[in-house]
């Protein structure tokens, strides 16, 4: 399937900003909505993405190239990871490892909203790479 690039994008940026916020409040129901977030981009219905096509794509115009969207996907898989960290953290009360999960998270979502670079697509690239018997 193929994805305008800009959804995730602005994901990203929506994403960016609920995790600061999590950083600054220190809120494990916000990390936790997050998580849910994640969760449903990674089954192909990202609350964030559904937005951008509904309210923002059209103020836009159609895209100048389409991107596949299992990168994206996986990408939202990785963010799982680092959410679900993040609240394990929280509940047993090990504040540098809510801190650093959430910051990780962080980190990733500002780095693809603000400069197109999506880290967990970047390693869902290499994983196929590597795969045996995968046409380099």
């Amino acid at each position: 399937m193929q994805i305008d690039p800009r959804g995730p994008r602005f994901g990203a940026a929506v994403t960016t900003l609920v995790l600061a916020l999590v950083l600054i409040t220190g809120n494990p129901w916000l990390l936790a909505a997050q998580a849910l977030m994640f969760l449903l981009g990674a089954a192909g219905q990202a609350p964030y993405v559904l937005f951008f096509k509904r309210f923002v794509r059209p103020r836009l115009g159609p895209p100048g190239e389409l991107e596949d969207a299992t990168p994206p996907r996986f990408a939202q898989g990785v963010g799982i990871v680092f959410a679900v960290l993040g609240l394990i953290g929280f509940a047993a009360g090990v504040t540098p490892l809510a801190l650093g999960a959430t910051a990780a998270a962080l980190l990733a979502a500002f780095l693809n909203a603000a400069f197109g670079l999506c880290l967990g697509c970047e390693l869902y690239l290499i994983i196929r790479r590597l795969q045996p018997g995968r046409i380099q």
